[in-house]
């Protein structure tokens, strides 16, 4: 399962300027009209990365996309996968919120070690010292941030994880398919 938060500029720098432009109309209290989005991005998100799937009810055309390379790069056509993609008011860098399912039990610390030992990703997982990926943090760097990694107390075989990587560099997809693999191959060695 995966939920993405998908900067503006993954739809361009148009966007990227509505965002600026809708974020100074608010703070100077004047009314603005969007072009790019169906919404304001400034101050808000909305669940819709393109267009409604006609393939996939109730899905958009992102969350299709995503869906389908998971599963091409993995080799796994019968993948078991649902995925959410919002867009949010963030200049550059998407964020993923994600459960992964293991065939077997799979700690923490062990998920930590594995991705550390893995080229491309670097974890930053020190929640009580507020220290965790963040769009921000992120951008203009090459390596796909992982963070947040504890354990899913309703499934006993699965971790939670947020991963955050500059989407100029790396795309949303191309990010959760890099931490999957990393992990599942680890976990069958």
């Amino acid at each position: 399962i995966v939920s993405t938060y998908q900067a503006v500029s993954g739809t361009g720098k148009a966007a990227v300027k509505e965002l600026e432009k809708e974020a100074k109309d608010f703070l100077e209290n004047r009314d603005t009209k969007p072009e790019i989005y169906p919404h304001q991005i400034a101050f808000n998100l909305f669940p819709q990365v393109g267009n409604l799937s006609k393939e996939y009810p109730g899905y958009y055309a992102e969350e299709v996309k995503f869906i389908r390379e998971t599963r091409k790069i993995l080799g796994e056509q019968d993948l078991a996968i649902s995925a959410t993609c919002v867009r949010v008011p963030v200049f550059n860098a998407h964020s993923e919120a994600i459960t992964v399912e293991f065939e077997e039990k799979m700690s923490p610390e062990d998920a930590k070690q594995m991705l550390r030992n893995s080229p491309g990703i670097k974890v930053i997982d020190e929640p009580e010292k507020f220290l965790y990926p963040t769009p921000f943090d992120v951008s203009g760097k090459d390596e796909v941030f992982v963070g947040r990694i504890r354990k899913n107390p309703l499934f006993p075989n699965s971790l939670d994880l947020w991963v955050v990587g500059d989407n100029i560099r790396k795309g949303a997809a191309l990010n959760a398919i890099q931490i999957a693999e990393s992990l599942i191959k680890d976990s069958k060695n």
